[in-house]
């Protein structure tokens, strides 16, 4: 009862920060272009995110593993809250860059950690479910905020859509600073040997496989969050509004998606569901690349967020799985999400030098080779996950 109460409290406290961070997110681009932004500077303030995210993760991951999860869970939705005053105050590009790296460094103390918290209380054999219905706690906020955001945005001004994230944010802190338990009652469920070092984890060949997957399909999305708001805006002359349909529809997708495909991995193979979500992705990024109709922007955006819904419970579970073996949850958790942030680096970047110097759109069809790539690679390496993986198995073969 205790660890349901638990994943219940992470859900509502994931939501409001997903739903924060969603809130701006899609706005961003457009503003930054107003500001004189060009394709690369737009790149780089979305990979300020993720660097600085990037480089803190090791740190976070691991402490969050032998010191307790709720600290800096906390902290990092306080940080939150600050980066959105900050935006408030950011007048130029460059300071736009500056919050965004420091937005991205709080974020590498909240949503691995809280996915190592969850994955710690997994029940047994309920590794799909419990990390589907977890992030739909994730989509399902960052599907709210682009459409909330534009609202406030084309109703208020995009000052008043960054004081709501900042509110949402701060609510996430609160919920977790009252009601989670304290460090002292989560050691009870840490694992029983120190971490894996980075090294070592990085050498077994299903954590590499999980990791490549998760870095192509990140940066698939990056290119949709950095561009494809650009691309309806100046391309295709949609609304604000308009522009947060375009990104909510492909993680309202995923949303609808995650419980039910959790559910499905608990009972079929969870590489096949990996399969079918990295071709549905490849496919719907080649839509990007050739619409010329706002309708076609939404349904690229839907398939890709189908693409997520059927894949990434199956990813996460498989690393549930493999970090309970290991005891090193957190750790694992912060790899994993080290190819996120990676991803949403190396995406929005590649994405602006290819608009800056050929086509903005031929930034997707890259898209769809590279997460092709990224799904057979990934099916090669895992090939030998074992779903009852025992303690022993904490040294897998490399590759």
């Amino acid at each position: 009862m205790m660890a349901w109460r638990i994943l219940g409290i992470l859900f509502l406290a994931i939501f409001v920060s997903m739903l924060g961070a969603g809130l701006v997110g899609p706005l961003l681009p457009v503003y930054a272009h107003q500001l004189g932004a060009t394709g690369l500077y737009i790149g780089f303030i979305f990979a300020a995110f993720s660097l600085s995210r990037s480089i803190l993760l090791p740190l976070f991951g691991r402490l969050s593993d032998v010191k307790g999860r709720k600290p800096f869970i906390t902290l990092g939705l306080l940080a939150y809250f600050g980066a959105s005053i900050a935006y408030i105050f950011s007048a130029n590009v460059n300071a736009i860059i500056l919050v965004r790296a420091f937005q991205g460094a709080a974020a590498a103390m909240i949503l691995p950690v809280a996915r190592a918290y969850a994955g710690e209380i997994t029940p047994k054999g309920k590794e799909g479910t419990v990390m589907g219905v977890f992030n739909v706690s994730l989509y399902g906020g960052l599907s709210a905020g682009p459409v909330i955001g534009g609202l406030f945005k084309d109703m208020f001004g995009i000052q008043a859509a960054f004081l709501s994230m900042g509110l949402v944010c701060l609510l996430g802190f609160m919920v977790c600073l009252v009601f989670l338990p304290s460090r002292k009652e989560e050691k009870a469920q840490l694992g029983a040997h120190a971490p894996l070092p980075y090294r070592t984890l990085l050498r077994d060949r299903n954590i590499l496989g999980l990791f490549l997957f998760m870095l192509t399909h990140t940066m698939c999305v990056g290119t949709i969050w950095s561009f494809a708001p650009l691309l309806a805006d100046v391309g295709l002359g949609m609304s604000s509004t308009e522009v947060g349909f375009v990104i909510t529809l492909t993680v309202l997708m995923s949303a609808l998606l995650m419980a039910p495909m959790g559910f499905a991995a608990d009972r079929v193979n969870k590489r096949f569901l990996v399969l079918i979500g990295g071709l549905i992705t490849a496919f719907a990024m080649t839509f990007f690349y050739t619409g010329q109709e706002p309708l076609t922007l939404f349904g690229a955006s839907v398939f890709v967020g189908a693409g997520g819904g059927v894949s990434l419970p199956s990813i996460m579970a498989m690393a549930v799985v493999i970090g309970r073996a290991k005891d090193s949850m957190g750790s694992l958790m912060a790899v994993l999400t080290m190819g996120h942030s990676l991803a949403m680096v190396l995406g929005p970047v590649l994405a602006g030098i290819i608009m800056d110097t050929l086509n903005m759109r031929l930034a997707f069809l890259v898209g769809a080779m590279t997460m092709f790539l990224g799904t057979a690679l990934a099916l090669w390496l895992t090939s030998t996950f074992d779903p009852s993986e025992k303690k022993a198995d904490r040294l897998s073969p490399s590759p």
